[in-house]
């Protein structure tokens, strides 16, 4: 069995993850089930890249907002009818939380009867198979797949087939949506759903479509990663007037649009990540008239999207200025300018802008002075002992790299001259070891025995020594010289040592002069004796 969660946790961004767990903790604390659905999972199993993250509960997220918002997300927009939350979430993550319904179609070209249902009922009333997948985010389930209508199969197979006969009929916005997503994968209609996409076509259900329809479709384009060859496949088709009457491919500004994809790739490889929805929106309608334009951002939903897309020219400008002036005379002024920019406000200049001067210094930060940081001695900072250890690291690091950025350290030598003051102290000598019994080796010292008694004596040092010997010297003391003229044992020193016996402690060499008298008058005493006889 596949572990989906695994797969989720390595296929979605950090900041993705981040918001997978913020809306799991909110959804756990109102005591509401959740689901990551549609095309999120859809994305996750084949591998193309996750624009968005779609949850579905069993209840009405529109009583989470203040939750949400607690939480740190922010409300982009929702829709009442079908009680749908829009969110971005930290990270400039985009999400939708719906609400598990079902949907009930009385006539074609009329707006559905929605229902609270359950999530096997919600995954019922979609689309295609590939978006009728859940992945449970709950206790005792997670990691849970759902996939009744075998969705994973039909993306091992690439195809896209639709749910049920009438799928076409009753929301005509999906055979925009199946035009899209053959433009977006090159995956083809499966046979049966071809048949049914030409029929119809053939009959006009497509002029039935609804308004909020053609708004989230409309926002769907600004999302895509080639929104040109979809644009010319839904003209191909005749739904790009669908979304606006007077919308053709030569009301796109191409060239724009191609050198936006180019340069916004450029800048996702610098590891930067960068919203191009509101500039391929600029380029997707640079020549319709501004009231074609204000038609089709009012069918939008999410509001964040028209207001970055209305906002975008004003905040280039903006920042176009900002880089011919004063706050940007030199190299490390500029690159602490841009760093602190949106960059989707830099993305959208490097594309528009008029100025050679403003174009240069954009194409600097991305590609030039990056090269000057491979010029921080980063082996000699180690030998110096300026690491990240350090709690000024980081300001040392950057100040090295803006004089390195505006010239005034010209090589190698004057950059270790600048480094060598914040070199830290080198680290003390280690303690040289103590002489005779220390801590330690009192510590290990063997436990002082009595010797008349054979057993071990409390106490520590020179008291537990004397207890030792004590026996052994009142026995010493009370002993009379043996007939054999050995020598008394001299009486042991309370030194710490326990006493040894009488025998080992007179010294052959040195012989007490007692017992050497006595010796010699035994010696004297037979010669009289032989004498008297």
């Amino acid at each position: 069995m596949a572990d989906y969660i695994y797969t989720m946790e390595i296929r979605l961004t950090p900041d993705q993850l981040k918001g997978v767990n913020l809306v799991q903790d909110v959804a756990r604390a109102a005591g509401i089930t959740l689901y990551l659905t549609g095309g999120a999972i859809r994305d996750i199993i084949s591998g193309f890249t996750i624009r968005d993250l779609d949850f579905t509960v069993q209840g009405n997220p529109l009583k989470l907002q203040k939750d949400f918002e607690r939480a740190g997300a922010q409300i982009a927009g929702h829709e009442e009818d079908v009680r749908t939350l829009f969110l971005v979430l930290p990270g400039n993550v985009r999400a939708e939380v719906g609400m598990a319904r079902s949907e009930h179609y009385e006539k074609v070209g009329k707006p559905p009867v929605v229902a609270p249902a359950s999530i096997q009922e919600d995954l019922r009333r979609r689309d295609f198979t590939v978006n009728a997948m859940a992945l449970s985010l709950n206790e005792g389930s997670r990691g849970l797949l759902l996939d009744p209508f075998n969705g994973v199969a039909d993306i091992e197979a690439k195809v896209l087939r639709v749910l049920h006969n009438y799928s076409f009929v009753e929301d005509p916005s999906r055979l925009i949506r199946a035009t899209r997503f053959s433009a977006r994968f090159h995956w083809p209609l499966e046979e049966r759903t071809q048949q049914r996409y030409d029929s119809a076509k053939e009959n006009k259900y497509i002029e039935h479509i609804s308004r909020s329809a053609i708004g989230h479709e409309i926002a769907q384009l600004a999302h895509e990663d080639d929104p040109l060859s979809v644009v010319r496949a839904l003209e191909k088709e005749e739904f790009l007037k669908v979304l606006q009457p007077h919308w053709t491919t030569a009301k796109v500004d191409t060239t724009g649009l191609s050198q936006l994809m180019k340069t916004r790739q450029q800048i996702v490889d610098l590891g930067y990540t960068v919203d191009p929805s509101a500039a391929v929106m600029h380029f997707l309608t640079a020549h319709l008239s501004d009231k074609d334009v204000s038609d089709l951002r009012r069918q939008i939903p999410r509001k964040d999207l028209v207001e970055a897309w209305r906002d975008i020219e004003d905040h280039a400008k903006d920042l176009a200025k900002r880089l011919m002036g004063k706050e940007a005379a030199i190299p490390s002024r500029t690159w602490n300018l841009l760093s602190s920019a949106r960059p989707e406000m830099i993305l959208f200049l490097a594309v528009t802008a008029r100025q050679q001067a403003v174009a240069q210094k954009i194409k600097n930060f991305f590609t030039k002075w990056r090269d000057v940081q491979k010029r921080i001695p980063l082996p000699e900072m180690t030998e110096l002992l300026i690491t990240p250890q350090l709690p000024d690291y980081p300001k040392i690091a950057r100040d090295v790299f803006m004089l390195l950025l505006d010239g005034k350290l010209r090589s190698r030598t004057e950059t270790l001259k600048f480094l060598k003051p914040f070199a830290p102290p080198p680290p003390p000598p280690p303690p040289l070891p103590r002489r005779g019994r220390g801590p330690k080796a009192a510590a290990t010292a063997p436990t002082p025995v009595a010797e008349a008694t054979g057993k071990p004596v409390k106490g520590k040092g020179k008291k537990a020594a004397a207890a030792a010997a004590a026996p052994v010297i009142a026995v010493i003391a009370k002993a009379k010289p043996e007939p054999s003229g050995k020598p008394k044992a001299k009486p042991a020193k309370a030194a710490g040592k326990p006493a040894k016996p009488a025998r080992k402690l007179a010294s052959a060499k040195h012989p007490p002069k007692k017992a050497t008298a006595k010796k010699a008058a035994k010696k004297k005493s037979p010669s009289k004796k032989a004498k008297k006889h």
